[in-house]
Order: C-alpha cells, then structure tokens, then sequence
C-alpha cells in the first residue's frame, strides 16, 4: 500500500529510515548500483520528499506499526 512519508530517523548504524503515515518505516538507503536516493544524503532532499508515497510492504502484509499499542512518552 502507498503511504506518504512524514519524517525520517537513523538506525543504529546510521541509514536513514523513512517513517510513513501508517506508523511504519522503511530504509531509504543510497547505496549505488543498488538503491539510487541521492535525495537522503541531504536535509533538503529529504525536506523536499515528505509527502511522497512509498510502497509499504509491512501494510500489505498486515502488520500493525512497531509502536503499535505503546503508550506515549
């Protein structure tokens, strides 16, 4: 399912991580020949894609969002 992107976080190791409108997040990574993002590798690229829909793979498999059911801090 198409969701849009609302923010970003880094992982443990320091790849980017799109979060998405439905809870879930999913690894933007530019990593040539392989993954062609060059838009994470800056704040503006990134800024200029929120709102842009990525296919999550999560949501067609019906897993809730990781924070699902966590109250907030």
């Amino acid at each position: 399912m198409l969701r849009a992107i609302t923010g970003y976080h880094w992982d443990d190791v320091g790849d980017p991580v799109a979060e998405l409108s439905c809870g879930h997040g999913q690894h933007v990574r530019h990593k040539p020949p392989l993954f062609l993002r060059p838009w994470v590798t800056t704040a503006e690229g990134r800024a200029s894609m929120i709102g842009f829909e990525l296919d999550c793979v999560r949501c067609d498999r019906g897993e809730p969002p990781t924070d699902f059911g966590r109250k907030p801090e």
